[in-house]
């Protein structure tokens, strides 16, 4: 067994399923947190499990470079080496890559590197980052693909869309070669995605699709978002590259976004979504809730004696004022971090539950501005 999909309830273009892997079903749509280098930053894999996380994400690229592949495959995969029992997803390092900008040369070979924490010079190929993720042993892994800059003219755009089909071709003829290397103990074996390119160009993209649906992957990828463009052509791109791709196979939609965001994006038809918002604006001290965006480092909650949202059940919201939530951020508290990581965590996952709920309803949804509603009839 790799993986499974099942729809089970629509509601207009969303829709509502089942996601069986190896290490249990997740239920679609479903928002994933990133787990960058095996680790949600300042969540503890318990509290995860708490907060009703079905799959994380993990990056290629980072735990490629430290701890390194042979570490976590000796220690059972990333699911035995991070003491996680549920579904895991990898990258494939690509989006990591072209954000090195400089430091990287890219070839028809593969893509040449330094790597950010001691300029080390690395070499990945398509089967290279095929054999890094067998290695790491997610459930769900990603084609090797070039992620296109914005803006980049039609020919560029092209020659990139070119690159990233055939290094997807290499890729599944490595996984098909290898996949029962996987460093698990049981007889089920990895499920390898394919990824769409093509820019901001709709013709593009509609070709990048069908040629990649040719190659044949059990679920498909909108790569080469959230690079800098308007969020209006984001959608666009979206909803005009979801007509090419299978009905009956999941699709991930990478790197995207707001709450607003990822309730847009599961209207029009979207399974899987991660995106490192909810931790790293936590970070900053930007907080969502049902209210709007709160930020906390202000001044004027320092004497706020009620819950970060009244309407939240997380553990932070049942428990901790404003006004505490506000002394821990201005005493540059790690504690703060924590907190507010749990919560916006919390909140995305309630706010994909709710999505969820409705489509089994039939109903349709939105999300505006913290606030949720259905719309008038």
């Amino acid at each position: 067994m790799s993986i499974e999909f099942h729809v089970k309830a629509r509601a207009g273009t969303a829709r509502g399923g089942g996601l069986l892997t190896p290490h249990g079903v997740v239920e679609t749509p479903v928002f994933m947190p990133v787990g960058t280098v095996a680790s949600v930053k300042g969540v503890s894999q318990d509290v995860l499990e708490e907060l009703g996380v079905q799959i994380l994400l993990g990056n290629t690229y980072h735990l490629y470079l430290r701890p390194g592949v042979e570490t976590v495959r000796n220690l059972g995969g990333l699911h035995g080496f991070m003491a996680w029992p549920r579904a895991i997803l990898t990258d494939s390092g690509g989006f990591q890559v072209f954000s090195l900008n400089d430091l990287r040369k890219v070839t028809d070979e593969g893509v040449t590197f330094r790597s950010h924490l001691d300029g080390s010079s690395h070499f990945f190929t398509p089967e290279g980052a095929m054999a890094a993720q067998i290695g790491l042993g997610a459930d769900i892994i990603m084609a090797f693909d070039e992620c296109t800059e914005y803006p980049a003219d039609r020919a560029r755009t092209k020659a990139s869309l070119e690159l990233t089909l055939r290094w997807a071709e290499r890729c599944k003829n490595y996984f098909e070669e290898h996949k029962h290397e996987v460093p698990w103990k049981a007889v089920s074996t990895q499920s390898l995605f394919g990824i769409v390119q093509g820019g901001m160009d709709l013709e593009l993209r509609k070709e990048s699709a069908e040629r990649t649906v040719e190659i044949g992957f059990p679920g498909y990828a909108i790569g080469g978002l959230s690079v800098g463009e308007p969020r209006e052509s984001t959608r666009e791109v979206v909803e005009a590259t979801l007509e090419h791709l299978p009905a009956d196979k999941p699709r991930y939609l990478m790197g995207v976004g707001t709450p607003e965001e990822i309730v847009e994006y599961a209207s029009l038809g979207v399974d899987m979504m991660d995106c490192v918002l909810p931790t790293r604006a936590a970070r900053h001290g930007l907080l969502f809730t049902s209210e709007g965006k709160i930020s906390i480092k202000q001044a004027r909650y320092s004497q706020d004696a009620g819950p970060l949202d009244p309407n939240c059940g997380c553990r932070v919201c049942q428990r901790y004022s404003r006004a505490y939530l506000r002394h821990l951020y201005a005493s540059h508290e790690v504690l703060a971090q924590v907190l507010n990581s749990v919560h916006n965590l919390s909140f995305y996952l309630d706010t994909m539950r709710r999505v969820r709920h409705s489509i089994q309803l039939g109903e349709e949804f939105r999300f505006l501005s913290g606030i949720w509603s259905r719309p008038k009839p």
